[in-house]
């Protein structure tokens, strides 16, 4: 589990291709590795990675093939930035929100302007994950904690303050650009609580019929 607070900017340093996944190697700047040993799991832009390899500067990880289908690691190159994050420990300040590390989607930056010092970014989410944000709520977006400010449909905006601008790649991408969405965790187990005993049935979802049986419409 992570909080979504970016410790540091790593650099993809080589990536090696095994029958269809891959081993990165990631430079890990000012990430604190002392403590971290083999079989950690560290976050790359918002994605639970198992460290199999550690150096004073570095760590390597494999990247399976449902991984790469589903994260921007499908497209990085040797060069790519890359936000990163330690492992919650019982001692760590929740900074953030709890960020399971698995990505539930991609997400495209749409429209992007300043905003005082800060800087407003649009993302359109994938419409099977459009029902999980709502103004005020969480979202993740390659590993950092945001506040959601509005939403419009698929579409949601945050609002990136210069530190954040500064401590994570938000400085560096562009609009059209992909980036990884994990979803607030409480709201995905909501839906299945919601759903009771028909969870258990194949392609349940919920329905307006349901939402009013559980109080949620008059």
């Amino acid at each position: 589990m992570f909080t979504g607070i970016i410790a540091s900017i790593g650099t993809i340093t080589h990536i090696e291709h095994k029958g269809g996944d891959c081993r990165l190697t990631i430079s890990t700047g000012k990430l604190p590795l002392a403590d971290v040993q083999l079989g950690d799991s560290i976050a790359v832009n918002g994605v639970c990675l198992t460290a199999i390899e550690l150096g004073k500067q570095h760590f390597c990880a494999d990247v399976s093939n449902e991984t790469l289908s589903r994260t921007t690691l499908n497209t990085a190159v040797i060069g790519t930035p890359v936000n990163l994050e330690l492992a919650l420990t019982p001692s760590t300040r929740l900074g953030g929100h709890i960020v399971s590390g698995h990505v539930d989607g991609l997400g495209e930056l749409v429209k992007q302007k300043p905003d005082a010092r800060s800087i407003r970014m649009t993302f359109k989410a994938p419409s099977n994950l459009a029902k999980y944000i709502t103004a005020k709520g969480s979202i993740t977006i390659n590993g950092i904690s945001l506040t959601v400010n509005t939403v419009n449909g698929a579409q949601f905006s945050v609002n990136i303050v210069p530190h954040t601008l500064h401590e994570t790649t938000l400085s560096e991408i562009k609009v059209g650009d992909k980036v990884n969405l994990e979803v607030d965790l409480l709201a995905r187990y909501l839906e299945r609580l919601l759903l009771g005993d028909k969870a258990a049935m194949p392609q349940s979802n919920i329905s307006e019929e349901l939402l009013i049986k559980c109080g949620f419409i008059n």
